[in-house]
């Protein structure tokens, strides 16, 4: 027992010299954060056992230096005078703040070896980070605006980005809000879409519906809204058409095919007996009885209804403001009509399930030219998604 406890406690040891030098590499790396971190939650377990003394002297080390770090870099910003430099100002200072919030919980941390509490400076940086929030908002303000003047559709997705982070460090400041909004509608492509019948067949309007229905797409883009009727207030820079060359419509036509149908069944019993015509007993001397078969026939006659349509159409991208054509990907598809009935003649016992299945079908009306082609609009649509979803504008 006491072999197996020494044994236990040899491992404790070893795991916790790991620990220590792991944390020792990161700080001689320069990651000083990441030793803190690591170093807070080991103590957050048990700061005060003897095994925590390391990780206290880690901290108080890793945490000291980190600040050193921070504050060397601000200055060396500051003196750099450049605007673009707010940015880097501001998040040092949340990074001071945020870093002292996850130590305060475990304060104080007394060290053995040391004989003392671990030493920690706790500034209030308060009215820096205020000073340096403003520089640092007054800056994204600035270059969102620069942006939004290019009046350039990918210039106004930058100042969107930008209004973002500005909105998120402060909701309220200015019109940042109405500029968020502006940035998003300008830098948003507004596709004009319509269809064109080259086909001189007849497309049922509710075929042209549900093909410009385009909340039924899942076409999730933040940057980009299909429409199908104009909207005045909008500046349409591109238009797809679906643009339908050829819809052909095939024949009504009835086709047939006679299938023999043979079985062997079963057809009452006899008495078994041997080659001289003698009955043959079991062992307790009663005749045996065995099971008569006979082939049946029947034919079968299936008929086929068929009809269908084919569809050949492109979908072509195109440049209002230039009036040209960028691209155009050719679309086809074919749906079918098809029912399959029967009947037939003969011993109905040497029919298969599945003619029985057919003899219960009937025949029934041929769909019209333009119910078939709503048929094949799902599928026309299912294509139109795919062509979207994998062409840009951009």
């Amino acid at each position: 027992m006491k072999k197996l406890i020494t044994l236990i406690l040899l491992g404790l040891i070893i795991v916790s010299c790991n620990s220590v030098k792991r944390n020792q590499k990161f700080i001689a790396r320069g990651e000083y954060d990441r030793a803190i971190e690591f170093a807070i939650k080991k103590l957050e377990k048990d700061k005060t056992s003897s095994k925590s003394d390391a990780h206290i002297i880690l901290l108080e080390d890793a945490f000291k230096k980190a600040v050193q770090e921070d504050i060397r870099r601000i200055n060396f910003f500051k003196k750099e005078n450049n605007p673009d430099a707010s940015r880097n100002i501001y998040y040092l200072y949340r990074g001071l703040i945020e870093r002292q919030y996850h130590l305060r919980p475990i304060l104080p941390l007394y060290s053995i070896s040391l004989g003392r509490n671990a030493k920690f400076k706790l500034v209030d940086y308060s009215d820096k980070i205020i000073e340096a929030k403003q520089k640092f908002l007054t800056y994204l303000y600035d270059i969102g605006k620069r942006y939004m003047n290019f009046d350039k559709t990918l210039e106004y997705r930058k100042a969107y980005t930008i209004y973002c982070e500005l909105t998120d460090i402060q909701s309220n400041y200015k019109d940042s809000k109405e500029l968020l909004n502006d940035a998003h509608f300008y830098g948003t492509d507004f596709i004009f879409v319509t269809i064109k019948n080259q086909s001189f067949q007849i497309i049922p309007y509710s075929l042209e519906r549900e093909l410009l229905n385009f909340n039924t797409y899942g076409l999730d883009d933040f940057w980009t809204e299909y429409h199908s009727k104009k909207e005045h207030d909008i500046n349409y820079n591109f238009g797809i058409i679906l643009n339908f060359r050829s819809i052909e419509f095939s024949p009504e036509r009835i086709s047939e095919r006679e299938y023999i149908r043979k079985k062997s069944i079963k057809d009452g019993w006899e008495y078994k007996r041997d080659r001289y015509g003698n009955l043959i007993l079991d062992e307790d001397g009663k005749r045996i009885k065995i099971d008569k078969f006979k082939i049946v026939t029947a034919v079968l006659l299936e008929t086929i209804q068929t009809k269908s349509v084919f569809i050949a159409a492109i979908v072509q991208y195109l440049d209002l403001q230039k009036e040209r054509e960028i691209n155009y990907h050719p679309l086809e598809s074919e749906f079918f009509f098809e029912n399959i009935y029967a009947s037939y003649r003969g011993d109905e016992r040497a029919l298969t399930t599945e003619d029985k299945e057919l003899i219960n079908n009937h025949f029934i009306s041929y769909p019209n030219n333009a119910q078939i082609l709503l048929d094949a609009g799902e599928d026309v649509k299912l294509q139109l998604k795919e062509i979207l979803k994998g062409n840009s504008f951009r």
